[in-house]
């Protein structure tokens, strides 16, 4: 079994099951953890991270519902064979809440929309039209 890293942070406004799915979410679509790789039971994970076994089950139920695992009873949860549309979908929806931030901190800092996307163009690494 890959070891599977989660760092739970008391600090963050996200709740933990929330934490827990974003991380294992992201190891899937960098490709640490691949189709087919198991993960902790939730039992164990719970005790690992020193949590309900209640949070990791809505975690795991969270990214089963996603398509990102699947639970064979009496066996345990495996990582999905991912769709890439369905990790495209999810890239798309985590650029977009970055961006979302992105924005709203230009629009509170006076920043103009030109200036907002010669930002992206440089960041990108793409050169301005």
């Amino acid at each position: 079994m890959k070891a599977l890293q989660i760092i739970i942070s008391n600090n963050s406004g996200k709740p933990i099951y929330e934490q827990i799915t974003q991380q294992v979410k992201a190891a899937i679509m960098k490709g640490e953890l691949s189709p087919g790789d198991p993960l902790p039971s939730m039992r164990v994970l719970a005790k690992e991270l020193r949590i309900s076994v209640i949070t990791t089950k809505r975690a795991y139920e969270d990214l089963e519902r996603e398509g990102f695992l699947v639970s064979v009873v009496g066996k345990g949860s495996f990582v999905a064979p991912q769709n890439p549309q369905l990790l495209r979908e999810a890239r798309l929806r985590e650029a977009e809440e970055h961006l979302g931030r992105a924005v709203e901190a230009a629009r509170t800092g006076g920043i103009t929309l030109a200036e907002l996307q010669e930002t992206l163009s440089l960041l990108y690494g793409e050169p301005e039209p």
